[in-house]
C-alpha cells in the first residue's frame, strides 16, 4: 500500500507484505493501517485524506535473479516490469516496479537503490552472498482522492 500526496505525488507512506502471509483482503487492510503509520512520516491524520491518493500493488511471487556473472544483472532487470528485493543476512529492501520509472533510474541505479533500501552499500548486488529477487505487480491507484481507480500491470 502506497500513499502519495495529491496533487504533488510525494510519498506519504508505504507498507506492505511481499509474501502471501495473509489472505489478500487482510493484507490490504494491514498494509493500509501500516501505511498510515509509516515510521518515516508523521501518522496520517483524518483531515489529510482529501489530499492523499492510494495505490495498491499486488505482487507476483518473487523469483531469484539468476545470471552467469553478477555484472550481467542490470541487463536482466527490465525497468517498468520488474520490482526488486535485495537480501543479505538480516538486511532486506524492496522497491516496487513503478519506483525506477518515477525516478527515471536505469537498471544499475535501481539495483543500487534497492541495496541502499536494504541498508547495504550500493554495490552489494555484485556480491554473490547478496540475494537479488525480481517480481512483477498489478497496480491499482486512484486518479485523485476518492476518485476513479486505474488498473495497470507491469508484466
Amino acid at each position: 500500500m502506497t500513499l502519495k500526496t495529491f496533487p504533488g505525488g510525494d510519498l506519504r507512506g508505504c507498507i506492505g507484505y511481499p509474501e502471501p502471509v495473509f489472505p489478500l483482503a487482510e493484507s490490504i487492510l494491514r498494509a493500509a493501517q501500516g501505511a498510515c503509520h509509516d515510521p518515516r512520516f508523521p501518522a496520517l491524520r483524518a483531515e489529510e485524506l482529501d489530499q492523499v491518493v492510494v495505490e495498491v500493488s499486488v505482487l507476483t511471487p518473487p523469483e531469484e535473479l539468476v545470471v552467469a556473472r553478477r555484472q550481467e544483472m542490470p541487463e536482466a532487470v527490465v525497468i517498468g516490469r520488474d520490482g526488486l528485493i535485495v537480501e543479505r543476512g538480516a538486511y532486506r529492501g524492496l522497491l516496487l516496479p513503478q519506483v525506477p520509472v518515477e525516478w527515471e533510474w536505469d537498471s544499475t541505479t535501481f539495483l543500487e537503490q534497492a541495496c541502499m533500501k536494504a541498508g547495504l552499500t550500493p554495490d552489494m548486488w555484485l556480491d554473490r552472498r547478496t540475494r537479488v529477487l525480481t517480481f512483477q505487480a498489478e497496480i491499482f491507484h486512484e486518479e485523485s482522492p476518492y476518485g476513479q481507480i486505474v488498473r495497470e500491470r507491469t508484466q
